[in-house]
């Protein structure tokens, strides 16, 4: 089964992020914990974890420094 990940909310403020590097491949096994890319913010860049294990099908956004606007609930 396909999981999506989204990017997270990096803080409480975080609408923007900016993905600067990709930490894993196509075909990588992860497992929770491992880091999967960096986000950098107005304020920082942060490591983003996997929530969950599996194996990586494919990586959407391919290219780096693509900003996202983030949709928060």
């Amino acid at each position: 089964m396909t999981v999506k990940i989204p990017m997270p909310a990096l803080s409480p403020t975080m609408t923007e992020g900016t993905l600067t590097k990709w930490l894993i491949k196509v075909g990588d096994q992860v497992k929770a914990g491992d880091v999967l890319a960096e986000i950098e913010t107005d304020k920082a860049t942060m490591e983003v974890e996997a929530v969950d294990e599996g194996k990586v099908a494919k990586l959407i956004v391919k290219k780096v420094l693509r900003i996202f606007q983030l949709i928060l609930p």
